[in-house]
């Protein structure tokens, strides 16, 4: 056996990985098209045909291209009509936009625990977590791998609860056939420079209800209306239009999407059944109803014991001296500063609710 990179050894892999973003001259020729056009914002037609084409992608009537991922999010809940006293249910794994952005429209996130065979929200441990007071449920898929929908939707019939699904590393990602982000009732995606596709920045929500996409599109367009007059505000909203140059790229970057779709799922499913063969290895559990996986990050557990005990840090430092990334995992949400300052300083929280921030 030869000697690990870490201790001395000759790495496993030393050729370089591939660059990110992929691009080409298309998305040149795009954005010089609308460089010259000279209109570069409001006004142009590659966001309204980026918002059209993506909506229908993802199985989607309408869409609102934004910002950011954390804008799409915030938008969403604003459209929901939550506020303050109000509490949304979502998973303690995931990245903090989710949370920020329910806490931006004044209402209280209630973590809920993941499953450990998925690392999606757990299903059965929803329903505790609700209360006369919850008002949405947000399912994360998490890395692009869907959320048990069938049990999702199920509750939340169940208790006339939202479902925003946070979709923002999901791009193409199927339950049952079906392409997550339209099967509740808004869906948000991220187009930040790490994304499967991105445009540097941007975001996305879709959705399937004509209400619910006019009070997205008001709140991302000043509190405009769709069909109201140009200074007419009706909604206290705020900017958050994409650009036109970011929607030029983002139209190039979907005709990729498909075939690089397949090949990360052909990619995954040769590593799953290679790492399966190591013990103490051990990729995440596919749920049948999985039909497609967006694969945006490649989890799986890590057995301490297999190795004698050695730490994951240790385990990790290994991997990258031999040449293998390895971006690191979420904290839970509820261990991040940010939330503990909140519970610890932040007077807008009660007692009560500071033993349900902290309970998860």
């Amino acid at each position: 056996m030869s000697k690990l990179a870490v201790k001395g050894g000759k790495p496993v892999r030393t050729k370089p990985y591939p660059k990110w973003p992929i691009f080409d001259e298309r998305e040149l020729e795009a954005l010089k098209e609308v460089l010259y056009s000279g209109v570069w914002g409001i006004g142009g037609t590659k966001k309204k045909e980026f918002e059209e084409k993506f909506a229908a992608y993802q199985d989607a009537r309408y869409g609102v291209a934004v910002t950011n991922g954390t804008a799409a999010l915030e938008v969403a809940f604003r459209a929901t009509g939550i506020g303050m006293g109000d509490e949304v249910v979502m998973p303690a794994y995931m990245f903090m936009a989710t949370a920020s952005a329910v806490l931006y429209v004044g209402t209280l996130p209630v973590f809920v625990d993941i499953d450990p065979e998925t690392f999606t929200i757990d299903p059965e441990k929803i329903e505790d977590a609700i209360t006369d007071k919850t008002k949405a449920i947000v399912p994360v898929h998490i890395g692009g791998c869907p959320v048990d929908m069938d049990s999702i939707l199920r509750t939340a019939e169940k208790h006339d609860l939202f479902i925003v699904e946070d979709a923002c590393q999901a791009w193409g990602t199927e339950w049952r056939g079906r392409k997550v982000g339209a099967l509740g009732d808004m869906g948000t995606f991220s187009f930040q420079s790490s994304k499967n596709i991105t445009s540097g920045e941007g975001g996305m929500v879709v959705t399937n209800d004509r209400k619910l996409y006019e009070l997205c599109w008001s709140y991302h367009n000043c509190g405009r209306t769709v069909e109201g007059a140009w200074y007419q505000h009706d909604l206290l909203g705020t900017n958050l239009r994409m650009t036109e140059f970011q929607a030029a790229i983002l139209l190039v970057q979907l005709t990729r999407l498909e075939e690089e779709t397949k090949r990360r799922n052909e990619n995954a499913r040769y590593l799953s059944k290679r790492l399966s063969e190591i013990n103490g290895v051990e990729p995440l559990k596919k749920d049948p109803r999985v039909t497609r996986h967006a694969y945006h990050l490649y989890i799986f557990k890590y057995d301490a014991e297999q190795f004698r005990g050695l730490p994951k840090d240790r385990f990790v430092q290994a991997l990258r001296a031999e040449g293998i990334p390895y971006s690191g995992g979420y904290k839970p949400l509820y261990k991040e500063k940010f939330m503990l300052n909140l519970v610890n300083t932040g007077s807008w929280l009660e007692n009560t609710e500071k033993r349900r921030i902290t309970a998860a």
